[in-house]
């Protein structure tokens, strides 16, 4: 398997964070995208007029395919469930995939008919249902606690923070749908547009990375608890301190644009990190299964 090479694999010329949303609309709110060149300038925040569509996005990141751009792009979410721990995303149902991109097709089919990318009829799925704790509803395999997690949220954990079942509906700090729907768009790239560590690193254009924000506020140096910034004066801090120069002002500071912004420099910051490419815990089940959130070590 080569998942990583040469220093030349992770030379990238610009670095995209997109802070996603499940939110079932045309244009979801918490869409926010953020775009950082190669070098010292400020990231930016890349706004169509009306806001960002879920198909936008796909469009937007397969033309970097087309022109070859070699940018590295974090999206987050999470591209897929857990798997490891009970050797299937969904033990006991017959079409339970056996690794990430059958699992966005699975996703795909079964939510093809609901409009702007969003998952409802899968979630309604009489056996898809049963995983997942929904408002009010608690499927019968969900199991105890926050839910069943990847290894690498095992990771996260290990290193003081604090992550969430993908499983888990309910709550502000539920990733379930956000990543039901990512699921759709890495579905709508697949062949156009790799995903690490689902498919190795290419040589060039384009590379989608799944990042976990809060991971970016703690490289900057933010506490734990504190990782929202909703001032210009916390957010130039924070990039200053991912080598990053102060931001143009925003005309609205919110969570999803400044963790946006960070996250964009942070991924300037560590792309070229050969450790983050190659972190321990990472084998060849999980990358094919899993996948892993870019810079859990």
């Amino acid at each position: 398997m080569r998942r990583t090479g040469g220093r030349a694999l992770t030379e990238f010329e610009a670095f995209a964070a997109i802070d996603w949303s499940g939110q079932a609309v045309a244009r979801p709110a918490g869409l926010a995208v953020a775009l950082a060149e190669r070098g010292e300038a400020a990231p930016r925040l890349i706004a169509p007029p009306g806001g960002w569509s879920r198909a936008d996005l796909v469009d937007w990141i397969a033309g970097f395919a087309q022109s070859g751009t070699r940018i590295l792009i974090g999206l987050d979410l999470s591209p897929a469930f857990p798997f490891v721990d009970a050797g299937a995303y969904f033990p006991g149902w017959e079409a339970s995939p056996s690794h990430g991109p059958a699992l966005w097709a699975l996703v795909e089919a079964l939510s093809a008919q609901d409009p702007h990318l969003s998952v409802a009829s899968f979630l309604a799925h009489d056996e898809a249902r049963r995983h997942f704790r929904h408002r009010g509803d608690c499927g019968d395999v969900f199991g105890t606690g926050r839910g069943r997690l990847r290894v690498c949220e095992g990771v996260q954990k290990a290193m003081g923070l604090s992550p969430y079942s993908c499983f888990n509906l309910v709550g502000a700090a539920q990733v379930g749908k956000s990543s039901l729907t990512g699921m759709r768009v890495l579905h709508r790239l697949r062949g156009a547009v790799p995903v690490w560590p689902f498919d190795p690193l290419p040589e060039t254009g384009p590379v989608i990375v799944e990042i976990y924000t809060s991971l970016a506020a703690r490289a900057a140096g933010i506490r734990a608890g504190r990782s929202k910034m909703r001032d210009g004066a916390a957010l130039d801090a924070a990039l200053a301190a991912l080598g990053s120069r102060p931001h143009a002002p925003l005309a609205r500071y919110n969570d999803h644009a400044t963790d946006a912004l960070l996250s964009a420099a942070w991924l300037r910051a560590v792309a070229e990190n050969p450790t983050l490419w190659q972190p321990k815990g990472l084998t060849d089940e999980i990358a094919r299964t899993e996948g892993w959130t870019f810079g859990c070590i």
